[in-house]
């Protein structure tokens, strides 16, 4: 069952690894079948590079376990959350990138430093707290993504969508390029940030052209 997505959700998760967008089993990785309605998402607390297709968790859009011998991720309500109300999105990368949640803790957006901030939109804003794997975690991430593709979680990490694992995972690691460049210049003074009309541009050229 949904062998395709399986093997997406594990070799996602080795990238997470390998692209060090988070640390030992951390973040999650999930892939909804719209036609069969069914998400894979990877198991609660396995290492990245010891999960095997058959490790992977198939539930129903409302969290039903179909198949599966492990716990679904504890974010699995999140990932649930966003399919049922984000009819553009059919796979989800959440990360602990270093400096995407640096910024998260201290409560900042991400700002247009950087053009590549288009991949989620003209800005990255962040959630008030709420404990990880809580209901009232996924209300307040989806209460602040609106239309953009990724938004902060407050003390925690990123989570960024797409209309396919492949471009939410592009998202992330352009994200946390961008949080580096942020953090940096940050660092050497006040940061020259992109106006709402500059992003308007890139947002066009972004609609033609794909970015990995």
């Amino acid at each position: 069952m949904m062998e395709y997505e399986k093997e997406q959700v594990v070799r996602y998760g080795k990238k997470l690894i390998d692209r060090r967008l988070t640390t030992g089993s951390g973040g999650n990785i999930s892939v909804y079948n719209r036609e069969k309605n069914l998400v894979a998402i990877s198991p609660s607390g396995l290492d990245y590079y010891e999960t095997t297709p058959e490790d992977i968790v198939i539930l129903d859009i409302d969290g039903h376990l179909v198949e599966g011998k492990h716990r679904p991720s504890s974010e699995a309500g999140m990932h649930l959350a966003f399919y049922k109300n984000r009819a553009d999105v059919s796979g989800i990368v959440h990360t602990h990138s270093k400096f995407a949640t640096a910024i998260a803790c201290m409560g900042w957006e991400l700002p247009a430093v950087h053009y590549l901030i288009g991949m989620a939109g003209h800005r990255v804003k962040c959630t008030g707290y709420a404990t990880y794997g809580s209901e009232e975690l996924a209300k307040k991430a989806l209460e602040t993504i609106g239309d953009s593709n990724a938004v902060l979680l407050a003390n925690h990490g990123l989570i960024a969508l797409g209309e396919d694992v492949d471009r939410a995972f592009s998202t992330a690691e352009h994200l946390e390029f961008v949080s580096e460049v942020y953090y940096l210049t940050k660092t050497l003074g006040t940061p020259n940030i992109l106006s709402d009309e500059n992003m308007d541009e890139v947002m066009k050229k972004f609609g033609t052209f794909r970015y990995k």
